[in-house]
C-alpha cells in the first residue's frame, strides 16, 4: 500500500457518517440551517455542507425529501428492535413526554430539580429531561431565544397527601395562588383535590390528589 492510499479518512460503515447522521435528524425533526447551527454549535456553513453531502449521498432532490427519508443508522437499537419482528397493533395510550418552553435552561433545571424534587435525567445542551413517575417532562429553551411565547398546557403533578406536599414545597419557596382544595366529589366517595401555583416562568402548575 502506498502512501498516498493511507491518507485521508477510512471510510465509514454507514451510509452517512456520524455528523451527517445528526445534521440529518435535526432537519427531520423540522430546525432549520440557522437553528441546526444553534443547537450544535458549529457554522452554518458546516451545517449546509453536511445538508448537502447526505442529499448528494442519498440521492433525494430537496431538503424537503430528506425530512421525510425514513433512514436508520445502522448501528441503532431500533434497527436492532425491527430484525424478524412483526408489526404490532398500534396502541395510543400512557403519555410518553409533555413539553414546555423556559427562558433559562439553567435556572429551570435547579428549580425544576431543586425545588419540586424531580428526578433529572439528563441535560443536552438547551434541552433538559426529568422524570415524573414514568412520564418524561421536556424542558427546553425557544429555538430563537428570549421568552417562550404562546399558551402551554397546565401540568398536574400526582401526590398521595396533598397538604403535606402544599407544605413541604412552601418551605421551599414555592407560592401557591390558593390551599389545597376539593374540585370535585366522586359517587363513590371519592375526592379529587387540587393547589395551583406557578413556575419561574409565571405559567400555572397544580399539584393533585385523588381521596377515597
Amino acid at each position: 500500500m502506498t502512501e498516498t492510499a493511507r491518507r485521508g479518512r477510512p471510510p465509514h460503515p454507514d451510509i452517512l457518517t456520524p455528523a451527517e447522521w445528526r445534521i440529518v435528524d435535526a432537519v427531520r425533526h423540522g430546525m432549520t440551517d440557522r437553528e441546526i447551527a444553534r443547537r450544535r454549535r458549529i457554522s452554518l456553513d458546516a451545517v449546509k455542507f453536511h445538508v448537502a453531502n447526505a442529499r448528494d449521498k442519498l440521492g433525494l432532490p430537496s431538503r424537503l425529501a430528506l425530512r421525510h427519508w425514513p433512514g436508520i443508522p445502522a448501528d441503532s437499537a431500533l434497527r436492532s428492535s425491527q430484525q424478524g419482528a412483526t408489526m404490532p397493533d398500534l396502541q395510543i395510550g400512557l403519555i410518553g413526554q409533555i413539553s414546555r418552553q423556559v427562558s433559562d435552561i439553567t435556572k429551570a433545571v435547579e428549580w425544576y430539580r431543586d425545588v419540586l424534587g424531580l428526578p433529572h435525567l439528563y441535560t443536552y445542551g438547551t434541552l433538559a429531561f426529568f422524570d415524573c413517575g414514568g412520564t418524561r417532562l421536556f424542558l427546553g429553551e425557544p429555538e430563537q431565544g428570549g421568552a417562550p411565547v404562546g399558551p402551554e398546557s397546565v401540568l398536574y403533578f400526582r401526590v398521595s397527601d396533598i397538604h403535606a406536599a402544599h407544605e413541604e414545597l412552601t418551605s421551599r419557596g414555592v407560592t401557591f395562588t390558593d390551599a389545597p382544595h376539593m374540585i370535585f366529589k366522586h359517587d363513590s366517595g371519592m375526592e379529587e383535590w387540587m393547589a395551583f401555583f406557578n413556575d419561574p416562568e409565571g405559567r400555572p402548575l397544580a399539584i393533585m390528589s385523588q381521596v377515597t
